[in-house]
């Protein structure tokens, strides 16, 4: 009995390990000495493959949007203050891929869990991309960081976004229950781990629309979902990934059934994600 449960210690102690090792690796790869270089070895690293994706990160210098200007161009997750995080670059990176489709010009965004506000920025700079009147809008939970989120922007050189409340906005609230006046939204974008996927997301995706969400329990198995909103209101979900997020704060939310969350997959060692 205790040479097997020695055993199992050993065994979950090598798992640790195991999943501890892509983030080591994926970190010593995105260090950047300036916002354009965190952004040229997130793409020599495969995290960003597209040029409009590369393009946003570019125009939005992270350095605005963190507590620790030093640590900025690090590709790892940095506390903002309040219990929170922002996200590991290489992880803003692949959701801004994977809602790219939905975030053409003149498209419209929404961010829940805006945090730092740079998500919401990153976004904006697609759909506003050659002119166009494209629209993002910010939901967070945290009230304190709502108005730093805004002087980040505007010390990233984005006041006049802040001028058109009808464009740009970002919020205190509760992102699970979205915000149905601006809605429908192309793309969605949720930056914590739900336990289920909130159905007032889906009901404000456009048809055609596309929600990106962690889903799985706090310290459980989490993944990143991808769910399609077709022309004809079906709905299609894929799992791309496992992650490890903070939880999503859910209050009084209308939400799916948590069986819901599709399969399971692996642990992505970068994934700590933000509020």
């Amino acid at each position: 009995t205790w040479v097997a449960w020695l055993a199992a210690c050993q065994c979950s102690k090598l798992q640790q390990l195991q999943q501890l090792r892509p983030l080591a690796a994926m970190t010593s790869r995105g260090r950047g000495s300036s916002n354009g270089d965190l952004v040229a070895k997130l793409a020599q690293s495969g995290r960003c493959k597209h040029p409009r994706v590369q393009k946003a990160l570019r125009s939005i210098d992270r350095a605005n949007y963190v507590c620790d200007r030093a640590r900025a161009y690090v590709d790892s997750p940095q506390q903002i203050g309040h219990g929170v995080t922002i996200s590991a670059p290489h992880m803003h990176a692949i959701c801004l891929e994977l809602l790219e489709p939905y975030l053409q010009p003149g498209m419209r965004g929404l961010d829940c869990g805006s945090g730092s506000g740079y998500l919401a920025a990153a976004m904006m700079a697609m759909v506003v991309e050659d002119g166009a009147a494209g629209s993002v809008f910010g939901i967070e939970y945290i009230k304190p960081l709502v108005p730093w989120s805004l002087e980040n922007v505007e010390r990233d050189g984005k006041a006049h976004w802040l001028s058109d409340v009808e464009a740009f906005a970002l919020k205190h609230g509760d992102g699970s229950v979205g915000w149905p006046e601006k809605a429908p939204f192309n793309a969605i974008h949720v930056g914590a781990a739900a336990p289920r996927i909130p159905k007032a997301l889906l009901e404000q995706l456009a048809q055609p629309g596309r929600l990106v969400i962690p889903v799985g329990p706090e310290g459980g198995a989490q993944e990143l979902l991808v769910v399609d909103k077709a022309a004809d209101g079906s709905i299609r979900k894929r799992s791309e990934m496992g992650v490890r997020y903070v939880p999503f704060h859910m209050a009084g939310a209308d939400a799916l059934d948590g069986g819901e969350g599709g399969g399971g997959g692996t642990c992505c060692g970068g994934g700590c994600k933000v509020l």
